[in-house]
């Protein structure tokens, strides 16, 4: 059999192949709501909004005070950057993120402390 007909054979297979795996992806996820989530910022942002969230006496304070709301806090934990950086995590049992995310035309920073059991929002400067 020469080359290109070989190739020509693979070439179709793959085709037939990745389609039916796009199709198997997109059903997967719009069905059951599945993330693909490898990579270190995505795996801590969704850890840390699968707990409940309690927040600390100056979050509140931005809460009664309109300055933040659950929306705003929502919007940290889905399109934040974690600073691992300027995080501390080595420590246990709770674990503390830096969180930065566009907000207003500038960087709004969040700090989160991530235990086992819950999530404290500690503080949020904009």
């Amino acid at each position: 059999m020469a080359f290109l007909k070989r190739l020509g054979f693979y070439l179709f297979g793959l085709a037939i192949g990745l389609i039916f795996l796009a199709i198997f992806l997109k059903n997967k996820t719009a069905e059951t709501g599945v993330e693909f989530c490898y990579f270190p910022n995505c795996r801590t942002l969704k850890d840390i909004r699968s707990k409940p969230l309690t927040y600390s006496d100056d979050v509140k304070e931005l809460m009664n005070g309109y300055q933040l709301d659950s929306i705003k806090i929502s919007y940290f934990l889905r399109e934040g950057k974690v600073d691992f950086k300027k995080s501390n995590t080595k420590s246990t049992p709770c674990k503390t993120y830096i969180i930065e995310a566009e907000y207003n035309d500038g960087t709004a920073v969040m700090t989160v402390k991530n235990c086992p059991d819950n999530a404290l929002i500690e503080k949020v400067a904009f």
